[in-house]
């Protein structure tokens, strides 16, 4: 089924810029950066259990994905203050965009097909249950019962070259619709190859 021509596709540039983290290693981070990939991924909110899920399958490879020369990027349409509760621990810089400036200009949706896709309720189920035992323990917090920007949003990822050439991109069909390590990896060795996932 075609879709509509988006902002932000393979072979789009993007401007220069250095975004302000509120988690991980470093205070901002240069998209693109000299010499490295950057993978550019737009997720839901501050303590979404989807979206934590898929950020420990990232957490716990971001050694062979910094080894393979990318580096993880993620933006969450929640304030900082709030981000930083539920982030702070992660060696990837997260990037707090409350206003959803850069998931406007990169085309990245909200949809209520992002929970209501069948393909989507094995992973809502999966971090729900492990949401709830994290919690109970102490580990993780809540998000906020109230979301300015919506709980519907739709994940999105960007390889992003030196030269600010996006080199791959996916925009998700439902809450779960991501990049796997695997993937990114495959597309971080083919650099240069354009591909729309």
């Amino acid at each position: 089924m075609p879709t509509a021509k988006r902002p932000i596709e393979v072979g789009s540039r993007v401007s220069a810029r250095e975004l302000a983290a509120v988690g991980g290693t470093a205070a901002a981070v240069s998209v693109p950066e000299p010499g490295r990939l950057i993978h550019l991924q737009f997720r839901r909110f501050a303590g979404c259990p989807v979206c934590n899920l898929h950020l420990r399958s990232i957490e716990r490879r971001h050694d062979e994905i910094r080894a393979a020369g990318v580096t993880e990027v993620v933006v969450f349409h929640s304030p900082a203050a709030e981000l930083r509760e539920h982030v702070h621990a992660l060696p990837f810089a997260v990037v707090a965009d409350p206003d959803k400036l850069l998931y406007r200009e990169f085309g990245v949706e909200s949809s209520p097909r992002a929970l209501l896709s069948p393909r989507a309720w094995g992973p809502i189920l999966a971090s729900l249950g492990r949401s709830v035992v994290r919690v109970l323990r102490g580990l993780d917090r809540l998000p906020e019962s109230k979301q300015p920007q919506g709980r519907l949003g739709l994940p999105a990822d960007f390889l992003i070259d030196p030269t600010g050439t996006v080199v791959a991109c996916k925009f998700g069909e439902h809450v779960y619709d991501q990049w796997s390590v695997d993937e990114l990896l495959v597309l971080a060795s083919q650099d240069g190859q354009p591909a729309v996932g």
